[in-house]
């Protein structure tokens, strides 16, 4: 199942909140990156058939989004924590399951393999009012798996969960892809991500920064500065090696550690592996110290 964009502009009145989005959300999990207000609740919105672009379409296998078509297509859980706080967790995902047209004696059977899914079969007859922020999140993600959609939305989803759940959460998004399903996942937590998605979207101000794993968009970032820590037995002959190379644009020793600022990274460790054997350093550690998500997504956002 593919989720396309093509040339997706939404308008609030003058403000934008996506703008000229081009993009394809295929089988696995995408991860969609970027600091509050960077537009990914809009473009989910979007893609959830709750808002209609101003400019552009928005297509599932070719339907459009806001289609009755294509609403049966996905299973969405928004960011909102609103509830029937009166209802149990059951309680409110039966009603939700009734709403995709089951009978009762369905959407009860639906719901209850939904909770167990998500772990909250056990708590299921708590009041919503009484319940966590991290339960009433799995009880969103119960509902959005009820009828089993080929395309989940998930916006924000494992904010409020503990570690523990987050694990649990993990393994079960996981397996979904594993049978093939699109999942495209929201998250302004970069770290929370980085270990899960197959490939990630990066957002600021309404447009796409950068796609593709998170290798790729490092690997398309020549000019992005690395950070290297590197402890050797001779760290001050090392430094004033490294400091004459052209890629490197600083270093600072601390006790046997080095930390190197590079600008072209895979030049860098080529120079580097050279001076290691030509001097015979003995290099106890290397490492680099900002080559997650997070350091990727910073250094984009000040760059677009």
């Amino acid at each position: 199942m593919i989720l396309a964009f093509e040339h997706v502009t939404k308008l609030y009145g003058p403000v934008i909140g996506v703008n000229d989005v081009t993009c394809q959300i295929g089988p696995g999990i995408t991860g969609l990156l970027g600091a509050n207000g960077a537009g990914k609740s809009t473009l989910i919105k979007l893609a959830s058939g709750q808002l209609r672009p101003t400019q552009g379409s928005v297509r599932f296998d070719g339907r459009r989004a806001w289609s009755t078509a294509a609403k049966r297509m996905f299973g969405y859980s928004p960011d909102l924590d609103r509830f029937y706080n009166d209802m149990t967790g059951r309680e409110f995902v039966v009603a939700m399951t009734r709403l995709y047209g089951y009978s009762g004696r369905e959407s009860r059977r639906r719901a209850e393999l939904a909770l167990q899914k998500v772990g909250m079969q056990p708590r299921a007859e708590r009041r919503l009012g009484g319940c966590s922020h991290g339960m009433r999140q799995r009880i969103k993600l119960a509902q959005a798996l009820v009828h089993d959609p080929p395309v989940l939305l998930l916006d924000e989803p494992l904010n409020g969960i503990d570690p523990g759940g987050r694990r649990e959460i993990h393994e079960l998004l996981t397996a979904l892809a594993r049978r093939g399903k699109t999942l495209l996942i929201s998250s302004h937590i970069l770290a929370e991500l980085e270990h899960l998605v197959d490939r990630i979207v990066m957002m600021s101000r309404g447009r796409i920064i950068a796609s593709g794993t998170l290798a790729e968009v490092r690997g398309a970032l020549e000019e992005q500065p690395l950070l290297i820590e590197i402890a050797s037995d001779r760290p001050r002959r090392l430094a004033a090696l490294l400091t004459e190379l052209s890629d490197v644009g600083g270093v600072d020793i601390r006790d046997e550690t080095l930390t190197v600022h590079t600008r072209q990274p895979a030049r860098f460790f080529a120079e580097l592996g050279r001076l290691v054997n030509e001097h015979g350093f003995n290099v106890r550690r290397l490492q680099t110290l900002d080559a997650g998500a997070g350091a990727v997504f910073d250094y984009l956002e000040r760059s677009a």
